[in-house]
């Protein structure tokens, strides 16, 4: 498959001392040879500098860390842990995953952080697909022993499986390299525009999972290629956020919209001294623009942007940084420093194709999985699934996933394209759109919308809202508003399939 790389536009990123391999993709010429090598560093630099705090919990210095890191390698290695072999991390938030993360890395071993919201059958799928050798679990003592640290990893060396949680089917297992870690630890350095001098003053916090990409690969190892303090809650809850936002000074936050729109809900919100955040990122659902406006309002020293990537890019494959961010709120920003991305059958009407992504940072394909492997990454593009438009500037609109589209008549329909201008509706905390099967036109454009608390919402309201922002055909004929958050897997992506077909549709609330 002969693809061209799409040009990069205006992408406003820090491209100085990128190199191309013989097959075109580029690398950051200077990295790390492990994440091992990446955190002595900082270790070597930084000593005494605050590495980790687990809010309610234990505090570490840099030193600390990787003694106590060191032996929890040192005890894997005893009971038989080898290079390559899997350590399973099924723990939560907290000091302890931290420890068991990096003790793995450390003893030369392959993590696999387990997402702790999984059911058990899908928890024991992962434990069994990886063939862990060692499951690190609750309320059980972390492996101790004599300090280790293997010194000799390279960048092609597996370091971690992440487990995809997708909406059909077991778990996929992204099989991640050191380089795949340290590349998306520099793009999100670049991209967000921080010097690496600052890192010792800096506090992030980390709100989301450390089973995720976001939270272990573009926070905690981020900040600890640095110099800077990680503070990880254990649990969110929107009041202990804004209390370590406050108490912790925290600097650097990364989380979806809905957490940012539902903390500046709070009554007292101007109680909370947020001044010391500098810089805030966003991802992982639509936005509305008046949200951004809203967000960089409240935070009047923060710097905003938007990230977009998947587990099988490590994490940030694009990112719209702040002077694009309000007034391209509907874009996930530009290709990543080292990312090149096409778009695959493209229909030239409409400029929409499948997103290819390309670059240092993708994984080399699925744990056990050659088939998977073989359909998702194709000379050397990962097919990510995603349909996309990429403008002249070289911003990337997500528009819908390749299987969610919506035939209405012979007319496509981009679900992501109409959830986008639902999350700009005045009341609407959350939405979905599906299709709702009809046998004249195949299939109709239905939505299902979530009202924020005491909002005053109806299908009428809605779709009143939309009229002039959509194309006609693009409008729901089907609205229902839901009392009930929208259903999710454990990776919180919103499952179509149950809104599909348990729904009750009713009547269409316009024609055609």
């Amino acid at each position: 498959m002969a693809v061209e790389p799409r040009p990069r536009g205006d992408a406003p990123f820090d491209t100085s001392g990128i190199e191309r391999d013989v097959s075109g993709v580029a690398h950051y010429a200077a990295l790390p040879d492990s994440l091992v090598a990446m955190v002595r560093g900082s270790v070597e630099r930084y000593p005494d500098v605050e590495a980790l705090v687990e809010v309610g919990g234990e505090r570490l210095t840099y030193r600390q860390l990787w003694d106590r890191a060191a032996r929890v390698a040192g005890g894997l290695v005893a009971s038989g842990v080898g290079r390559g072999d899997r350590v399973a991390i099924l723990l939560p938030a907290g000091v302890d995953w931290v420890l068991g993360f990096l003790g793995t890395q450390l003893a030369g071993a392959v993590a696999v952080p387990v997402n702790t919201r999984f059911a058990p059958p899908e928890v024991e799928y992962v434990l069994s697909d990886s063939g862990a050798a060692v499951v690190l679990r609750p309320g059980e003592p972390l492996p101790d022993g004599p300090p280790h640290a293997d010194d000799a990893l390279t960048p092609v060396d597996l370091a971690a499986i992440f487990y995809t949680s997708g909406t059909t089917g077991f778990p996929k297992g992204a099989m991640t390299s050191h380089e795949n870690f340290l590349s998306n630890v520099e793009t999100a350095l670049r991209v967000t525009e921080t010097d690496r001098a600052e890192g010792p003053t800096l506090r992030n916090l980390v709100s989301v999972p450390l089973f995720h990409v976001t939270g272990c690969n573009s926070q905690l190892l981020v900040q600890l290629a640095i110099g800077g303090t990680t503070v990880v809650l254990p649990a969110f809850d929107v009041r202990a956020f804004l209390r370590a936002v406050v108490d912790e000074r925290i600097n650097v936050l990364t989380s979806v919209p809905a957490v940012y729109a539902l903390a500046m809900a709070q009554p007292d919100f101007g109680e909370f001294d947020v001044g010391a955040v500098t810089r805030i990122s966003y991802g992982g659902a639509p936005i509305a623009p008046s949200l951004v406006h809203r967000i960089t309002d409240r935070f009047p020293n923060a710097r905003v942007g938007n990230g977009f990537g998947l587990t099988e890019t490590s994490s940030i494959a694009t990112y719209l940084p702040h002077e694009w961010a309000a007034e391209h709120a509907d874009s996930v920003g530009f290709a990543a420093p080292v990312v090149d991305l096409s778009l695959d059958v493209l229909d030239p009407a409409s400029g929409v194709g499948e997103l290819l992504i390309r670059g240092p940072n993708v994984v080399a394909g699925y744990w056990n999985k050659p088939d998977a492997t073989r359909a998702t990454f194709v000379d050397g593009w990962l097919h990510s699934g995603d349909l996309a438009r990429i403008d002249a500037h070289g911003l990337v609109r997500i528009v819908d996933r390749v299987k969610d589209m919506i035939n209405r008549g012979g007319e496509n329909v981009y679900c992501v394209e109409v959830e986008n201008a639902l999350a700009a509706v005045p009341g609407v905390v959350e939405a979905a759109v599906v299709g709702v099967p009809d046998e004249v036109m195949g299939e109709k454009v239905g939505a299902v919308v979530v009202p924020a608390p005491g909002a005053d919402l109806d299908a009428e309201r809605v779709l009143g809202h939309l009229q002039g922002r959509l194309a006609d055909f693009k409008l729901p004929q089907f609205v229902v508003v839901r009392g009930e958050p929208l259903p999710r897997n454990p990776g919180g992506k919103i499952l179509k399939r149950p809104l599909r077909e348990g729904t009750d549709w009713g009547r269409p609330v316009r024609g055609r």
